[in-house]
């Protein structure tokens, strides 16, 4: 039985630091361990030998987010794995994204390492070399072992039915046009871009209840309070998303003149966004409150505010702002939502004078029936879901690649992408039409998935970056956000850079 090996952060934290009064050295291992092979059990036994007890912590499943079906193998079974061997005195599941808080918490004597993380450079987490700094901070020292190496990505690729076999034939092709290194290396060039994202500015609300079930009289849905939170949606959202990827990101948006609005949007936003300071009329900021059952489905939801009353003070700052700016940045990208910011008058601006213009014109219960991708004159890169792209063309039935191509030809695009949800997403040019599978097994909440896939995909297009490229970085980038709720945060590169490693390694 290896139960007794297993235990708490916390419990763990007092055994080391009983172990440590009686002079003992101990020596710490972190990892996932997903699928356990020669080369873990090897660098396990020689980190035992570095040491009098071998400590091993594991990441916890939910901050396991290194692509579509990992882990493969849960914590309490992966714990097990690792405290089944003779060489591992103790085991703790971690339940943070690195092992900086185990460091702390343990304070090791040694802390252990492959070989594969000796040369920090080729860390596109950076993590290892917080760890380091972290272990030395308590006095403890680092060491690499030299023993033999395998991926465990790879091996779970290829051995596993991680994928789904559309998935797997596509990233076998796309790895043999663009290998990973490759893949990242245009990914990691965005910084030099330049993205102006315009739309509205949308503060998200959950209010979390539970379900009573019905009244006793009527038949009135009855719920229990739980909490609330708030985002930063909408244009916030898209622009926090792209400043990931980018240097130098603007936000033109509408923000209503109730307190505190303006300095909530500021420090939402990351620090290399700017936030034109432009005199909008006294509209409130649109408020999206939703109400949200344990299970994180949608019970009911009430707009505030977001309609403008005047509109030709509105229209005239941002198309003289556009007039003035807009041709300075590589490309724009524009999330048009329907709730009241862009006119047409706007529309016709955007589409003048931007370089590069990606659009997304969204369905959504504020403008249903009426909102299409058509009020453009024009764009170089539409991104848009299913109905979206249906309601457009006014076409039910015809074959999606066939509406994608009439769209590209009414606004002269380069490019239309459509998503799908679970089916993936299709993009067609000119010359080809590309369909990608979805690569998530795991969503958290769909709300703001299009968005991400948008910021992505239409920056590496606005870059030159081929459409094979700018549509796998959009779906990673979409994979990614729907493992999280609503906005709670942008899609961070570190992750993104991880779950491409996953796939095409």
């Amino acid at each position: 039985m290896t139960e007794h090996k297993i235990h708490s952060l916390d419990d763990l934290a007092a055994i080391v630091a009983q172990l440590k009064q009686q002079g003992r050295r101990v020596v710490l291992c972190h990892g996932t361990f997903d699928l356990m092979h020669t080369g873990h059990i090897r660098h396990l036994q020689s980190a035992r030998k570095l040491g009098d007890v071998l400590v091993v912590t594991l990441t916890g499943d939910t901050f396991v987010r290194k692509g579509p079906g990992r882990p493969v193998f849960g914590e309490e079974l992966r714990a097990e794995n690792l405290a089944a061997l003779a060489c591992v005195d103790h085991v703790a599941i971690n339940q943070a994204e690195t092992a900086i808080n185990v460091i702390h918490a343990l304070q090791p004597s040694l802390y252990i390492k492959g070989s594969d993380y000796i040369d920090a450079a080729t860390d596109l987490t950076g993590n290892i070399a917080r760890e380091v700094a972290a272990v030395r901070e308590h006095g403890g020292d680092v060491h690499f072992t030299d023993e033999i190496t395998f991926s465990s990505t790879s091996l779970l690729n290829n051995h596993f039915d991680v994928f789904s076999s559309e998935a797997r034939a596509f990233l076998a092709d796309f790895k043999q046009q663009f290998p990973l290194d490759d893949f990242i290396a245009r990914i990691k060039d965005l910084k030099s871009q330049r993205v102006l994202v315009v739309g509205d500015a949308i503060i998200d609300e959950y209010h979390y209840v539970s379900t009573l079930g019905q009244t006793g009289k009527g038949n009135t849905l009855a719920v229990r309070y739980a909490s609330e939170e708030r985002f930063a949606g909408g244009a916030i959202a898209v622009a926090n998303h792209v400043a990931g990827f980018c240097q130098q990101v603007t936000l033109l948006t509408a923000l209503g003149k109730e307190p505190g609005t303006r300095e909530y949007v500021t420090e939402k936003l990351r620090p290399n966004v700017s936030l034109p300071h432009i005199d909008f009329p006294t509209a409130q900021t649109l408020i999206k409150r939703r109400f949200v059952d344990q299970d994180l489905q949608r019970l009911f939801e009430v707009y505030f505010g977001g309609v403008e009353q005047e509109r030709s003070a509105l229209d005239q700052q941002v198309c003289q702002w556009l007039s003035a700016h807009a041709a300075e940045f590589d490309t724009v990208i524009v999330p048009d939502f329907g709730n009241g910011m862009i006119s047409r008058d706007i529309a016709n601006a955007i589409s003048q004078h931007a370089r590069f213009l990606a659009v997304n014109t969204q369905i959504n219960s504020g403008n249903r029936g009426y909102h299409v991708i058509t009020r453009y004159p024009r764009a170089d890169f539409l991104c848009l879901n299913e109905p979206e792209a249906r309601l457009a063309a006014h076409d039910r039935l015809s074959p999606l690649d066939m509406i994608a191509g009439e769209l590209n030809g009414r606004l002269s695009a380069q490019a239309t992408a459509i998503t799908r949800g679970s089916q993936g997403a299709l993009l067609v040019s000119q010359d080809r039409m590309l369909s990608i599978p979805a690569l998530s097994s795991k969503v958290v909440d769909r709300i703001g998935a299009g968005d991400a896939f948008l910021s992505l995909a239409g920056t590496c297009l606005g870059a030159g970056l081929p459409p094979e490229v700018a549509v796998l970085a959009g779906s990673i980038s979409a994979a990614l956000d729907v493992q999280i709720v609503c906005n709670r945060e942008p899609v961070d590169p570190v992750l993104f850079f991880k779950y491409a490693t996953t796939l095409l390694k």
